[in-house]
């Protein structure tokens, strides 16, 4: 069975370069290093400006290579969805943006694979707990008062289909 290195990088999505932290280290594995940046840049082109990360997996000996994408932190996909450029510094006292039920609905979905959460209603309660530390509000209200929202059921109808 071939040896297989794997090389590990937090990259900005569609914006990944042969220099570090990817350049360095796939270089010494005599891979061409361009063909895989241009390959990341393809695979997180969705995910641009947020922080994604990435693992290649390549065969010493062939040289041969793939690009694992895995799913943006669920305060990157907060920001991109808000659009704002962070959270807030004081989040208990100063509002940083606000997010729609259905962008909430559609960042749950994103990171559904990768959460606990049985269904789309439970990980967006994890997401809005995100919120919550990062100042944003959802539907106008603070993220803690939309969470109890969402335990009496008033949202039901929002995470269906």
């Amino acid at each position: 069975m071939p040896e297989t290195k794997t090389v590990s990088a937090l990259v900005v999505g569609g914006e990944a370069t042969a220099g570090p932290p990817l350049g360095p280290a796939l270089g010494p594995l005599g891979v061409n290093v361009m063909a895989i940046v241009k390959e990341i840049n393809d695979l997180t082109k969705d995910y641009t400006g947020m922080r994604v990360p990435v693992k290649v997996n390549v065969e010493t000996e062939t040289k041969k290579f793939t690009v694992e994408v895995g799913i943006p932190t669920a305060s990157a996909l907060i920001v991109k969805e808000s659009g704002i450029a962070k959270g807030s510094a004081t989040p208990k006292t100063a509002s940083a943006g606000n997010l729609t039920v259905a962008s909430l609905v559609k960042i749950a979905r994103v990171k559904m694979p990768q959460s606990y959460g049985k269904d789309t209603k439970s990980v967006a309660k994890e997401v809005a707990g995100s919120c919550v530390s990062m100042g944003v509000t959802i539907e106008n209200k603070p993220a803690k008062e939309f969470q109890v929202e969402v335990a009496e059921h008033k949202w039901d109808e929002a995470f269906e289909g």
